[in-house]
């Protein structure tokens, strides 16, 4: 079917304006194969919405209002974790689509190139964790989810470096250290289909960190900054948090993130202690 957008902007834009959101991966996917049979135009004629389209479901609540998920193995833990990373990834979606049509005027086609092919492996991650709420008696929407994910992209709204920063060095790097530990509860629990789609996740989002990594270094080069202190001060400014470790640092080298970015921001009383040595 032949697409009914004229440019990549206006594509982004119908994504972003989706409010249900199985229609929502859908049609970015369908965006995607667009770019890739270029059928849409790499030009720039709209202007991203402050806020994305959303479904009336699941209730939106501040980070520090979410109830705790209990650790363990069981049907409603499990439920739960699904549920919490299929929310990530429907907003991963629109990171995706609102990081091209807000910036991608002003970057080279590559970067274009990079965040749509990232959007289209968000909204196949959507689905797969969607049809794995279905197979558990569940349903995206079922459960309270919070917001800080767009409250970041709304903080960076005018600062790509910040974004750029914040949102895959900082927020989805953070998915690089939990998500083994998430795979080895499905595996414990005996649901090895849930722990194989969020191994297929975890190695997508090594290359999307790595994406956000790189585009980051270009960034620091065309204004002749160091990456690493620059990555610290933006994150600084622009992050309303603290990273805590452990960090996957096999994942985040792999990245493109070595420790030098980011374990400076540690604050002290959050390292490990360091281990004495033998005389």
């Amino acid at each position: 079917m032949k697409p009914s957008w004229t440019d990549i902007s206006e594509a982004a834009c119908a994504v972003l304006n989706t409010e249900k959101a199985s229609d929502k991966a859908t049609l970015a996917r369908r965006v995607a194969a667009a770019w890739r049979d270029e059928t849409v135009l790499f030009a720039f004629t709209q202007k991203p919405p402050v806020r994305p389209a959303r479904p009336s479901a699941p209730q939106l609540l501040p980070p520090a209002d979410m109830p705790r998920r209990r650790k363990g193995g069981n049907e409603t833990n499990r439920r739960a974790l699904l549920h919490a990373v299929a929310h990530i990834e429907l907003n991963a979606i629109d990171l995706a689509f609102d990081i091209v049509a807000r910036f991608g005027h002003i970057m080279p086609r590559g970067f274009t190139d990079d965040w749509i092919s990232v959007g289209d492996d968000e909204a196949r991650h959507f689905t797969l964790l969607n049809g794995r709420l279905k197979a558990n008696e569940s349903f995206y929407g079922d459960m309270p989810a919070h917001d800080g994910l767009w409250q970041s992209a709304m903080d960076t709204s005018d600062n790509l470096a910040a974004r750029l920063a914040v949102v895959p060095m900082v927020l989805e790097a953070r998915g690089l250290d939990v998500t083994p530990a998430m795979i080895a509860q499905f595996e414990n629990s005996g649901d090895t289909v849930s722990a194989e789609v969020l191994k297929t996740i975890f190695e997508d989002e090594i290359g999307h960190v790595g994406v956000g990594s790189r585009w980051f270094k270009f960034l620091a080069g065309k204004v002749k900054k160091d990456a690493e202190p620059w990555f610290r001060e933006l994150v600084k400014k622009y992050f309303h948090g603290h990273l805590k470790p452990p960090f996957n640092t096999t994942a985040r080298n792999r990245a493109g993130m070595p420790r030098d970015f980011y374990e400076p921001l540690v604050k002290k009383k959050d390292k490990p202690p360091v281990k004495p040595t033998s005389a």
